[in-house]
């Protein structure tokens, strides 16, 4: 099976499993669990914070981060794009009572800072409070550009906000723009990052922040059923995956370039028009082609992708090669 749907497909290798399989464990409720607390304190101080809470999933980590900051009647500020308001079913509304307040993103992925002050709400009893404005890196592949999150930190000090990132794809934003992942999260007064796609690990992400905010989430966690017992055995795959799987990231990106270059070659798929900057490609596709008909004869040839009404997405990671793309272009060729 060739997989390009998402980065969330990928499969731990032999090493990875045996990490697993090996672990010392205990109760991460009662914070016995010797290799989440490892993975914890590792990843806090790698990234810059105080203190790290391992959670089952981006969602649940997005959550608890957005939650941890905000009061019942606060608003957050984010992208319209934006993963925690778009594809997160709503859960910092349902769950904390927390309004969203989506601002349009730029094509490249970033929001207007006057747009942003124009929808910070005054101090007024009519108004929910804004109190954290939320970003995400990547978005749509599109890596923030490091002069945006310096001026993010200092609209959000501006006004008085706190900073959240979205770091479920952080580390491709780290690779393209070659620079350490501090470079990134100083920025942020808390931040995730997704452990179960390009870094390859099964179950996971972290929610980075200081001391009593990870506290604070810690115990919304427990609250949204996110307490995990022997958990050491998904940390361990987390741990190998911030170790052993970030530089390799360029691969995929160099896989996503040479994908998106062969495609666009092909009569009726246009590339062109969404430059590359990590592992996520999109084309939109010409109307005379069947979209949902390539998807389906693809997939009959054990090929995976994701069609919409006018575009394909595909996304690289490590279980997807060179060879693979070739197979791919060359079964939508065929379709054509």
């Amino acid at each position: 099976m060739i997989d390009l749907r998402s980065d969330t497909v990928t499969q731990p290798d032999e090493n990875m499993r045996n990490a697993m399989a090996n672990a010392p464990v205990g109760d991460d409720v009662y914070g016995d669990d010797p290799t989440v607390n490892e993975l914890e304190q590792w990843a806090a101080e790698r990234h810059g914070f105080e203190a790290a809470v391992f959670t089952a999933s981006g969602t649940q980590a997005n959550l608890l981060g957005i939650l941890a900051h905000c009061e019942r009647g606060d608003e957050y500020l984010c992208g319209q794009q934006a993963h925690n308001y778009k594809y997160e079913a709503g859960g910092a509304a349902v769950l904390g009572s927390v309004q969203p307040q989506p601002i349009e993103n730029n094509k490249d992925g970033t929001l207007c800072f006057e747009k942003l002050a124009a929808a910070v709400k005054p101090d007024d009893v009519h108004f929910a409070r804004t109190t954290l404005l939320s970003l995400e890196n990547t978005i749509g592949g599109k890596v923030l550009p490091m002069s945006y999150l310096a001026q993010a930190r200092d609209f959000a000090n501006t006004h008085n906000l706190k900073l959240h990132l979205d770091g479920a794809r952080v580390y491709n934003a780290s690779v393209a723009l070659d620079v350490d992942i501090k470079e990134i999260s100083q920025h942020f007064d808390s931040m995730t990052i997704c452990l179960s796609k390009g870094l390859g690990a099964p179950v996971g992400s972290l929610l980075l922040g200081d001391a009593a905010y990870i506290q604070r989430a810690r115990r919304l966690r427990k609250m949204v059923g996110g307490g995990m017992r022997q958990a050491g055995i998904l940390a361990a795959a987390g741990m190998m995956a911030l170790t052993e799987n970030v530089e390799r990231l360029k691969d995929d990106h160099d896989n996503a370039r040479y994908l998106s270059e062969k495609l666009g070659a092909i009569p009726g798929f246009n590339t062109f028009i969404y430059p590359v900057q990590t592992n996520i490609v999109y084309a939109d596709v010409s109307s005379h082609i069947d979209i949902r008909a390539i998807a389906d004869a693809l997939k009959e040839q054990g090929i995976l992708v994701s069609p919409s009404h006018k575009a394909m997405r595909f996304v690289t990671h490590k279980n997807v090669s060179r060879a693979d793309i070739d197979t791919l272009l060359s079964a939508i060729e065929k379709q054509l």
